[in-house]
């Protein structure tokens, strides 16, 4: 029996082959270029600098699309129309590290040596008088309205007096009373007192209620003639000399700690160790009464330089009986208070009230357009100062120690105050001052921070009222 077969049409089965290749070709000649454009326009989601798109803020984050948009020269104004985000979120995040500025030395032209230094036969031509300062003062009789005070008691009358350059017996501190008063702080031993008699030149620093650290002045920079001759001078409560004596710091049988002297002062006069450090600060022709010239420095910096170059640089060369250097961020007093309170640096009422009694007595902008300002900047960076022992410059110190002693403790508030009232207050004798710029303190010394943050306390209430009488006095030249 013939076998049965279903026929084969072979030429349409070829047909269809053919027909479905060229398909699959057509097909990819499309979707290839589909895929790669789809591939593109997702890498360019991804890396381009549209940050404002939705998509790219929900998966990249808010901060990456700060960053881009700086990267690209312009600031993120954001489109509010993703509803799936915050307001809080769309603003741009605060940042959390503070930008500081950065402030360098400049270069300064120090003599070579100090072989053939000589003060120039010129240098002291300044305005002459004598100052005298008040010792002692005497209570009244059954008065228990008086209370001892460092800095004594000063009307408001005689403040005004002592602002007149001429021969007079003012308040500027170490104030005493009777015998049977308790002390009013700031006592020294004899020994100590006997060497600082001695000192013609002297750089002093002060640490008080631990503080700090001691900062050694760097020795390779001080001269051999310096170490002989000039007078370094670290003051220290009783607490400071036992925290720098357990951290290895213990003074020879002299005193000395490297080239510091350390003097110890027992009862301190105020319980702010900020305005008790002010006495060595701004007193220092009281404290060292032979002495010629004098360098002060915060504890918070160490000595770089020789001080008989730094004398000759400072006051020498520019003819100049005090010197010191300018704010390195601040010109104006009034940019000073605004600082001060927002950092709550002292209690603002008593900020208030000391500057409103300025603006009252003439203290002006420092870029005032009505007048121009007589000095480089009217907010000093008061850590470094150098100091011929002149009448019109030791005056200028007691002045503003009794600003300090009357007011805050913000020494800084009342520099350019008390520097235009004496200027202002004797017109024919010039007080020679170099306000120098803050680089030239960076060449000298080194910055470090403090260990901690002193306590303040307001100055005492009767001294600014004012509303009290005078006791009697005792006089005495020191």
């Amino acid at each position: 029996m013939p076998e049965l077969r279903l026929p084969i049409n072979a030429p349409a089965a070829a047909g269809c082959r053919r027909h479905s290749r060229r398909l699959r070709r057509r097909c990819r000649l499309i979707f290839l270029p589909l895929l790669s454009l789809a591939l593109l326009s997702l890498a360019y989601l991804s890396f381009s600098s549209h940050a404002n798109l939705p998509i790219h803020a929900m998966h990249y984050g808010l901060s990456n699309r700060e960053n881009i948009s700086k990267w690209n020269g312009h600031e993120y104004s954001p489109d509010v129309t993703n509803i799936s985000m915050t307001k809080v979120e769309l603003e741009a995040p605060k940042s959390r590290k503070k930008l500081h500025k950065r402030y360098a030395p400049c270069q300064i032209q120090f003599l070579p040596s100090v072989d053939d230094l000589v003060e120039p036969a010129h240098y002291g031509n300044f305005t002459q008088f004598s100052l005298s300062y008040i010792l002692k003062e005497e209570v009244l009789l059954h008065n228990d309205f008086f209370e001892p005070l460092f800095g004594g008691y000063q009307s408001l009358r005689d403040r005004e007096e002592t602002y007149h350059a001429k021969d007079q017996t003012l308040h500027c501190g170490f104030v005493r009373w009777p015998d049977d008063y308790p002390s009013t702080g700031f006592d020294l031993d004899e020994n100590d007192r006997r060497y600082m008699d001695t000192c013609h030149v002297a750089v002093s620093s002060c640490i008080f209620g631990s503080s700090d650290y001691l900062r050694r002045p760097t020795k390779s920079r001080i001269g051999s003639y310096a170490k002989k001759n000039v007078c370094f001078v670290m003051f220290m409560d009783e607490l400071t000399l036992a925290t720098l004596s357990s951290e290895g710091h213990v003074p020879d049988g002299n005193g000395f700690i490297g080239l510091w002297r350390s003097v110890v002062v027992k009862n301190l006069p105020y319980k702010d160790m900020r305005r008790a450090g002010k006495v060595p600060k701004f007193l220092a022709h009281r404290l060292f009464p032979s002495a010629t010239y004098s360098i002060w420095l915060d504890s918070k910096l160490r000595l770089h330089a020789d001080p008989m170059l730094i004398i000759e640089y400072f006051l020498w060369r520019k003819k100049a009986e005090y010197a010191i250097s300018m704010h390195y961020d601040r010109s104006c007093v009034w940019e000073e208070v605004v600082q001060n309170k927002r950092l709550n640096k002292y209690n603002h009422t008593a900020i208030d009230e000391q500057f409103h009694f300025y603006q009252s007595d003439g203290l002006v902008k420092f870029n005032d357009s009505g007048q121009l300002p007589v000095l480089p900047s009217y907010v000093p960076e008061g850590s470094f100062i150098v100091r011929a022992h002149t009448p019109m410059s030791n005056l200028f110190s007691c002045l503003w120690f009794n600003e300090v002693n009357r007011f805050t403790s913000r020494d800084q508030l009342s520099f350019t105050y008390t520097y235009l009232k004496l200027r202002r207050t004797n017109p024919g004798k010039p007080f020679h001052l170099n306000m120098f710029k803050d680089c030239e303190r960076r060449a000298i010394v080194k910055l470090f921070h403090h260990r901690t943050n002193e306590t303040t306390d307001p100055p005492p209430a009767n001294l600014r009222l004012d509303t009290i009488r005078h006791p009697y006095r005792t006089e005495a030249a020191i």
